[in-house]
């Protein structure tokens, strides 16, 4: 049995708590400074208070004022925050973690950088646990898993990558069962790129099912537009796989797994549909107030990492249509249009 501590009471953290008590281990769920109503929920339901299965018995709560008594013999800790929290992870979190506890983040996300580089969170926190002279294993999790399938024990299967395989096969041991299956690879920029690139691309597929509503008046699902873009971003993430040295099978097949996944649900097919059906950005996220939008960080920082490398002659523009229009959408405040004929480029 191991002492599990999980840093942030959201959705997929909490997740979390399920297969992690249900393979027998301590939990502990934590609430950052902006989950406190969430975590006495827990504490007095039993239940998180967006899913509709209590937890398993035995998880404890903490609010973050406690995270020193949470963290005290913890075996690994699992960071549970959105990547709005990442800096906040990095700086109140890995301070006080002890020499050798491994972390694995669920935290989808990219970091451009002014040179044009993509890089992943955990190769962020590396540099914070560099500067305070720590030892901190870092491991991420990637991979099609929505929060409330897993809650539901729907079969699922995810990949956990890291620097050390023995770190990864303890976590795996720790967290696998019988519905959710666990693969371990030691290509963390590969994992972590594709199932950021997979929550820009699931805006552009939303974008079709609002710009069909606003056509044709209805709720009526047009699949032929839904596939065209679905398939672009599969050719576009595959390009930027490789920009970013990290295109193999297995790669793409957890981010375009991690795409369909999103598509279907959550809240960037709701900033998708709102924007194709004429609302602008701005619209959009006053209509969605209160909801985060991590979709539009990582469209943002991608397409900006693009164009610098169009300027420096190390991509073709011609090669990402659709991730540029989104960003003109979320940037430029241009109207959903997307660029059809673009798609049919064969080179």
């Amino acid at each position: 049995m191991a002492i599990i501590t999980i840093v942030g009471s959201g959705m997929m953290g909490s997740a979390l708590a399920f297969p992690a008590r249900e393979n027998g281990n301590e939990v502990r769920l934590v609430g950052t400074h902006l989950d406190r109503e969430i975590i006495e929920a827990c504490k007095r339901t039993g239940r998180h208070p967006k899913f509709e299965r209590d937890f398993p018995d035995g998880v404890k709560y903490y609010q973050i004022e406690d995270l020193e008594v949470a963290l005290d013999g913890a075996d690994f800790v699992i960071g549970g925050v959105s990547s709005f929290g990442v800096e906040w992870f990095g700086d109140f979190v890995l301070p006080r973690l002890k020499d050798g506890t491994p972390v694995l983040t669920v935290t989808k996300g990219l970091m451009d950088t002014d040179e044009g580089e993509l890089l992943t969170y955990p190769a962020l926190w590396q540099e914070k646990l560099k500067r305070l002279g720590k030892h901190v294993p870092l491991n991420a999790v990637g991979g099609p898993c929505t929060s409330y399938e897993l809650v539901a024990h729907d079969q699922t299967e995810v990949a956990f990558c890291g620097e050390d395989l023995a770190v990864l096969a303890s976590l795996k041991k720790a967290m696998q069962t019988d519905h959710y299956h666990i693969g371990i690879t030691t290509d963390v920029v590969g994992i972590e790129s594709a199932v950021a690139l997979k929550n820009g691309y699931a805006l552009g597929v939303a974008l079709t099912i609002g710009l069909n509503q606003r056509n044709f008046g209805d709720d009526t699902l047009h699949f032929n537009s839904q596939a065209a873009v679905f398939g672009q971003a599969t050719k576009e993430m595959y390009k930027l796989l490789e920009f970013q040295g990290a295109m193999t099978p297995y790669n793409l097949g957890v981010g375009i797994g991690d795409l369909y996944v999103t598509v279907y649900g959550g809240r960037t097919r709701l900033i998708g549909i709102l924007l194709g059906r004429g609302l602008s950005i701005d619209e959009a996220k006053a209509e969605l107030e209160g909801v985060t939008l991590e979709s539009l960080v990582v469209a943002e920082r991608v397409a900006r990492a693009i164009r610098k490398n169009v300027d420096k002659g190390v991509l073709d523009a011609r090669d990402f249509p659709l991730l540029l229009h989104i960003d003109d959408i979320v940037c430029g405040r241009a109207a959903a249009d997307i660029p059809w004929e673009s798609f049919t480029d064969m080179k």
